[in-house]
């Protein structure tokens, strides 16, 4: 909503006050004021000039030579290309010295031969929006009534010397979408009365219901609807006051009844709609749901098609508007309407915001019946209107009105103690403040041994149980005022648990690998859910949900991660590492909720190492992403307890695939996507892994351990095994381990070979043993003692032989 302050002192005595000090005071009472715009800022020198002559350049078509009186001295010449400059014009002049928006600064020139001593100006060029500006002046100069007093401030006379506060409204506080609404706002902080405005005119002896009658068929979506009658208008330009007015809130000026029904809008924050009496085709406004398919021409020239939940206002045969919404062309007012019909409604907010919705309209009037409007003043904004087209436009009010108010309004009234008050802001205001504070707000209140009884105007459709009238009572009093207190308990500093501890750990390991953390969607669809899931479960569903991609709770965060990784490919990003620690959402049955369990996903696709200057380049694989998880279990003091098992899973390469195991319980897996699903989701070769982050951070671990660095030196035996083809290298590596004894410290793999030098099903695979003492040197006796062990055990264990 934008105020302008020039406007709000019509209604609320703002003497003292700045635009910023009222800023700052209407935020602290809980309405956000997110902008203070001065219009004028960075504007000097502009007058309103005259033109006296206008002729021709003698050196270009499209420039015209005017002398024009600015006030004071003598007439100057200024070159102007504007197509409607003319001859008697009054116009802003912006004088030389003069200094426009963007610090554009006018001096004497020579246009083609002649000389310009000022420019006259356009509203665009002195900071209006050109969305803003009369349709007449949107490609020329602004052209000021010819009663404007030639010299004075043009500046003042185009009411841009005011500022504009743009208020943050919440859904709730759709009181302060008109100016009344915020002066009654105003009002209440700087404890000064509101003053309404003029609703006087005269009636002639013809009466409106001789014109026109009403009848409503939807009386649940339309319980108020008035109608009079204006005859004699004469449609023309509204006053420049108001123009400047609507300009300033970011409504265009159009006709002066068109700008009558919008101000007042912004004034009482009803909407008002003005049809073409004599276009309206017939006597009788009938209000009714729409048939379903049937169409209306709105006034942005487009042919609609309702549906049969829509409501709209007809002549008895066809629409002519759009409740609430947008009227049609078939009835609209143009420059020779000369009687009126204006319309004042209360709409219900659900049905305006379907159609608004449907028809991908949202105007002002629609923004206010949906959030609700005040039903004390559909009468009163009819009342003002006609009184403002009585003065503005020459219209003759016809006698009486023609309504059909069937609308049931009850006052809210509110029963409050002070205690309760106190007791929920956790301090004393005394009653006769909380009395002053809801008079101010202009409740009726009547209070008795510390009870009050408050009566909430229309105005105030948000305040309906205690809590709200507690609200009111702390902002009105100031939140600053509100005392802190610190706890009296005993304080206890707090810390980060282990599990915590233990996940910032892995983040910051996965982080410093080169991985990106990703946040995704716990809401995926059916056909997604079970996807990749390192447990079974059945399916969680939505009892409402938004959409069917975003319908179930997930098993499994990899099928959300990978369509990050498709939307980073397909935008040139040939290198992707991204990890995610998200909950997924185990079923317990119907009727009971999931269990939500906490994983580790990961997925790396493109170059995982690359060096441009030596063209050397490594694209990621299995390898790299078992090194990434070793190097995570190491972190965690898992490394030696977690085995790798090699496994075919739906969607995972059937050749490139292990599960993860702590002590035979299944804790992860890794693998590569399988081909045909890196085609479905359009991915390069794509590794991933899935970890149950939740079991692997709970488990005991073995305290760290930390031993001097050798004093004797090591002595290293290279095997080469022959065994069958299916058997693990990873089982082989762990009884060598067990075998060795304490004098075997370390068992690394470093040769796999097959080929026709062996056996078919055969293979060798290479170790390279470590033995060393920490007491002492070690004997050949010893080390030979220790490795004999070992290979009695792969032979009898594996049938392993050494190879020749």
């Amino acid at each position: 909503m934008f105020v302008s302050y020039n406007w709000l002192r019509q209604y609320v005595d703002l003497s003292g006050v700045t635009p910023e000090e009222l800023a700052e005071k209407i935020t602290r009472t809980g309405i956000e004021v997110e902008a203070v715009e001065q219009l004028n800022q960075g504007i000097s020198g502009v007058v309103i000039g005259h033109v006296l002559e206008k002729e021709q350049h003698p050196n270009a078509d499209k420039l015209n030579k005017c002398l024009v009186d600015l006030g004071k001295g003598n007439p100057v010449q200024i070159i102007c290309g504007a197509p409607n400059v003319d001859q008697g014009q009054k116009v802003a002049v912006a004088t030389v010295g003069a200094v426009l928006p963007g610090n554009f600064k006018i001096k004497k020139a020579k246009l083609r031969g002649e000389e310009s001593n000022g420019m006259i100006c356009s509203l665009q060029e002195l900071g209006v929006e050109g969305k803003l500006v009369a349709k007449e002046y949107s490609e020329g100069i602004f052209v000021f009534p010819r009663d404007a007093q030639t010299g004075t401030d043009a500046l003042e006379e185009l009411q841009l010397n005011d500022t504009v506060l743009e208020l943050g409204l919440t859904p709730n506080r759709s009181d302060c979408l008109s100016m009344l609404g915020v002066a009654y706002e105003v009002a209440a902080i700087l404890e000064k009365e509101v003053k309404l405005p003029e609703l006087s005119y005269e009636e002639t002896a013809e009466k409106a219901s001789d014109y026109i009658s009403v009848k409503v068929e939807a009386v649940k979506e339309n319980p108020v609807y008035i109608a009079k009658v204006i005859k004699n208008v004469a449609i023309g330009p509204s006053p420049l006051w108001m123009q400047t007015r609507l300009m300033a809130a970011g409504i265009r000026p159009h006709n002066n009844v068109v700008d009558i029904t919008n101000f007042v809008l912004l004034e009482y924050g009803q909407p008002l709609h003005a049809f073409d009496y004599d276009r309206f085709g017939s006597k009788e406004i009938v209000v009714r749901l729409a048939n379903e398919e049937e169409t209306i021409v709105t006034l942005d020239d487009q042919k609609r098609t309702l549906k049969d939940d829509h409501l709209v206002i007809t002549n008895g045969r066809e629409p002519v508007a759009i409740a609430g919404v947008m009227g049609g062309e078939n009835s609209e007012v143009q420059k020779d309407t000369t009687t009126v019909l204006l319309e004042s409604a209360y709409f219900d907010g659900k049905s305006i915001r379907r159609a608004s919705k449907d028809h991908g309209l949202r105007s002002e009037a629609s923004t206010r019946f949906e959030k609700g409007v005040d039903p004390d003043r559909v009468k009163a904004a009819a009342e003002r209107a006609v009184h403002l087209m009585e003065l503005y436009a020459g219209g003759e009010v016809l006698q009486g009105t023609v309504e059909f108010d069937q609308l049931q309004v009850k006052p809210v009234t509110i029963q409050i103690t002070a205690q309760k008050i106190n007791q929920v802001l956790g301090m004393h205001i005394s009653s006769e403040n909380i009395t002053s504070i809801f008079k101010r707000l202009g409740f009726e209140v009547e209070a008795a041994e510390n009870q009050f009884t408050v009566t909430v105007p229309s105005r105030r459709g948000d305040i309906t149980i205690e809590e709200d009238l507690v609200e009111e009572v702390a902002r009105l009093y100031g939140y600053d005022n509100i005392p802190s207190t610190l706890p009296t308990s005993e304080a206890h500093p707090g810390k980060l648990s282990v599990y915590q501890e233990k996940r910032r750990k892995v983040r910051r390991y996965l982080e410093g690998s080169g991985l990106y953390q990703a946040i995704t969607y716990s809401l995926t669809s059916k056909e997604k859910a079970s996807m990749l899931a390192l447990e079974s479960s059945e399916l969680t569903k939505l009892s409402l949900p938004m959409s069917e991609e975003r319908s179930i709770l997930r098993l499994s965060i990899l099928p959300q991660l990978l369509e990050a990784v498709k939307y980073n490919l397909a935008r040139q990003m040939d290198q992707v590492s991204l990890y995610e620690i998200g909950s997924v959402f185990l079923s317990k049955g119907e009727g009971n909720q999931p269990a939500e369990k906490e994983r580790l996903a990961g997925a790396i696709t493109g170059l995982w190492h690359i060096h441009p200057w030596q063209g050397e380049k490594k694209p990621v694989d299995f390898y790299v992403m078992k090194g990434l998880l070793d190097g995570l279990f190491d972190q965690l003091g898992l490394l030696e307890q977690i085995q790798y098992k090699q496994v075919k899973r739906e969607a995972m390469h059937p050749g490139r695939t292990a599960e993860l195991y702590f002590a035979d319980k299944l804790v992860g897996f890794v693998g590569q996507l399988h081909p045909s699903v890196q085609k479905e989701l359009d991915l390069t070769e794509t590794y991933v892994f899935e970890l149950a982050l939740e079991d692997l951070l709970t488990l005991d671990t073995e305290p760290v351990y930390y031993q001097p660095i050798p004093r004797y030196p090591s002595i290293s035996r290279d095997i080469a095994l022959v065994v069958d083809e299916q058997v693990v290298a990873g089982d082989l590596r762990k009884v060598i381990f067990e075998t060795g004894g304490h004098l075997l410290k370390d068992v690394q793999i470093f040769d796999l070979y097959k080929g026709d030098r062996l056996e078919a099903g055969k293979k060798s695979l290479a170790f390279s043993l470590k033995y060393f003492d920490p007491e002492k040197t070690l004997t050949d006796e010893e080390v030979t003692k220790a490795h004999e062990k070992v290979l009695e055990k792969v032979q009898e264990k594996f049938g392993a032989s050494l190879r020749g």
